[in-house]
């Protein structure tokens, strides 16, 4: 009726090219996937790092903002508290 799904050890292709130049090639083809696959693998790892460098650089960010935000807070406290000790006539206190 229709076709067989052809069964582990069925015929081999057959190929009209010598073997010797099938060898050539097949090496050459497993020798280039190998490369790229290498080339793929390290420049996924280049991208990781730089992913994960940024990622730092954000944290280290965030903290200084974080700590500049709370500096300009108690800068800005102490200029009102100095304003308001002006205002009444009181000496800065050291």
């Amino acid at each position: 009726m229709g076709a067989e799904a052809p069964q582990f050890g069925a015929e081999r292709p057959t190929y009209t090219s010598p073997p010797r130049k099938l060898v050539a090639f097949f090496a050459q083809s497993r020798d280039q996937w190998k490369a790229k696959c290498r080339g793929a693998k390290a420049h996924l790892k280049q991208l990781k790092k730089q992913v994960h460098r940024g990622a730092a650089r954000r944290r280290r960010d965030h903290e200084r903002v974080r700590a500049l935000v709370q500096e300009v807070t108690r800068l800005q406290a102490e200029n009102r508290r100095l304003t308001a000790a002006l205002a009444t006539g009181e000496k800065k206190e050291p």
